[in-house]
Formats: C-alpha cells, sequence, structure tokens
C-alpha cells in the first residue's frame, strides 16, 4: 500500500507561483512512476504531468508545458509540482498519483494509477 499527501496548495495571483509536493510512503519509491492530476469544479480530472521511477522521462499536458514542472527527490521520497505563470483557469484541486511500476506507461490515463493522494486546492486570482 502507498500512501501519498500533498502539500503546497494555496491562493496565488495570477501570474504567480507555487510549488505542490507529494510525500510519498509504503513502497520503494523509485520504483513508483508519478504524476499530478487536477479537478476543476464541474469539470473532469484531467492529466497535468507524469514523472518516470528515475526521474529520466517528464511528460506534460499541452496546456502545461513551458509553465509546469514536475521533478522527484528518490531520497526524500518526494514529488513536486512547479507551477510558474498561473492563469484562473489553473484553479483547481490537485490530486497526486503513483502507479506500481517504474515506468509511466499511458500517462496520461488516471486508470493507470495505483494510489492517490486527498487533493490540495490551488486558486489562482485573476
Amino acid at each position: 500500500q502507498v500512501q501519498l499527501i500533498e502539500s503546497g496548495g494555496g491562493l496565488v495571483q495570477a501570474g504567480g507561483s507555487l510549488r505542490l509536493s507529494c510525500a510519498a510512503s509504503g513502497r520503494t519509491f523509485s520504483r513508483l512512476a508519478m504524476a499530478w492530476f487536477r479537478q476543476a469544479p464541474g469539470k473532469e480530472r484531467e492529466f497535468v504531468a507524469a514523472i518516470s521511477g528515475s526521474g529520466g522521462r517528464t511528460y506534460y499536458a499541452d496546456s502545461m508545458k513551458g509553465r509546469f514542472t514536475i521533478s522527484r527527490d528518490n531520497a526524500r521520497n518526494t514529488v513536486y509540482l512547479q507551477m510558474n505563470s498561473l492563469k484562473a483557469e489553473d484553479t483547481a484541486v490537485y490530486y497526486c498519483a503513483a502507479r506500481s511500476a517504474s515506468y509511466v506507461g499511458t500517462y496520461y490515463d488516471d486508470h493507470e494509477y495505483n494510489y492517490w493522494g486527498q487533493g490540495t486546492q490551488v486558486t489562482v486570482s485573476s
């Protein structure tokens, strides 16, 4: 079993930055591919970014490329999402997800992920 705890959400003005963290426990962290998804009110959950177990491969949704950066520190069992140039439409609950494999597979499909955090709210004011 893997436990995921997100932190770092909050209220920020448009154009600002936030860094989300997700601390994992319960498995060898480097054997888990990790991802971030988000869900805005009234909308379906959508893929944000994914990273392989080694951190060598990263993937992004098109709308996040150039603004968001996913990274991980396997020594700290933590994955990060650095979000820059935030827009009002980035407002959502952001979820950390883990896959029981070090490779990302179909990284944008939330069914690929076995474990989920409770989510952290990000609100961007315009």
